[in-house]
């Protein structure tokens, strides 16, 4: 999920403005395409490992889905969202109500400032996608503060993606004009700023704070033409890079002009039979030591 503009003070920080309802229905098609991709909520644990998780954190977890799909599958846990956006809180409890599922909760809150929970509170915390609005030397505040919500023996989860392997011209360009964006932003990892090069160190930050027993998970979704997650994810990317371009034209990268025809260039190729694209994910999890109160 991704955190969005909310407050006037930290608009300088989120690269879309998730107030925007655009932004909530791009994140509820993201986030049920990355669900598939992974093979399920949890699909990295046996099922004799649930025993022990009995409340769970889903940090920036924009409208909720997979807060209610965890509480729906599993009701005996207490599954916890929190997300700075109000609208997008307002509408994970709304979906939770109707849905009556009364072991899933809300809150507003900026996870890039201390975590509003008691020490040792949470089994399991969780993030899915949040690179955009975390600058690298605001991880390991975030980290610290994952790892004191977490009781002794906690896990935290956290996956992240790397977009932009595909075939065709304007949709790489696209994109690397984003990665430039972000490395512009101070937000990217990568050294030239050819992709966000926030995967290769999510293990390193992990065991850097910390966490022990660090296992990694990586997943694959082909999003080619013809392919099953085609229309899902390209219409995600249709509203994606739309909603993308104040951030890059702020950067400085690129003109409305040119990402108009870059625009209707990759939504045109993405159509095509030629085009060909894979979306990676990496799950990162490590645990908090036993020892540790």
């Amino acid at each position: 999920m991704t955190q969005g503009y909310s407050q006037e003070e930290n608009a300088n920080q989120y690269v879309i403005d998730a107030e925007n309802a655009t932004e909530m229905a791009r994140l509820l098609e993201q986030d049920r395409q990355m669900t598939e991709c992974m093979g399920g909520i949890f699909s990295e644990r046996r099922p004799e490992e649930f025993s022990n998780i009995k409340r769970v954190l889903d940090l920036a977890c924009g409208p909720g889905g997979w807060v209610h799909e965890v509480a729906d599958t599993f009701p005996r846990m207490e599954v916890v969202g929190a997300d700075i956006s109000e609208r997008m809180i307002g509408y994970a409890r709304a979906h939770a109500h109707v849905r009556k599922l009364a072991n899933a909760s809300f809150r507003v809150m900026d996870i890039t400032k201390p975590l509003d929970f008691p020490d040792g509170y949470f089994d399991l915390v969780n993030a899915r996608c949040i690179f955009a609005f975390m600058s690298p030397q605001h991880w390991p505040s975030l980290l610290k503060e994952c790892k004191r919500v977490l009781r002794p023996g906690g896990t935290l989860r956290h996956t992240e993606g790397e977009w932009g392997v595909g075939t065709t011209p304007a949709y790489e360009t696209y994109l690397a004009l984003f990665f430039e964006a972000m490395q512009r932003a101070g937000r990217s990892f990568s050294a030239t700023g050819r992709h966000v090069g926030i995967t290769p160190v999510l293990a390193r930050m992990l065991r850097e704070a910390g966490f022990q027993h660090i296992q990694q998970k990586a997943h694959v979704h082909d999003f080619s033409y013809g392919m099953e997650a085609h229309d899902g994810f390209t219409f995600d990317l249709q509203l994606l890079f739309k909603l993308l371009q104040p951030f890059i034209i702020k950067m400085e990268v690129a003109t409305q002009e040119r990402l108009d025809t870059l625009y209707e260039q990759a939504l045109d190729e993405m159509q095509s039979e030629e085009f060909c694209a894979l979306a990676y994910y990496l799950t990162v999890w490590g645990e908090k030591s036993g020892a540790e109160v």
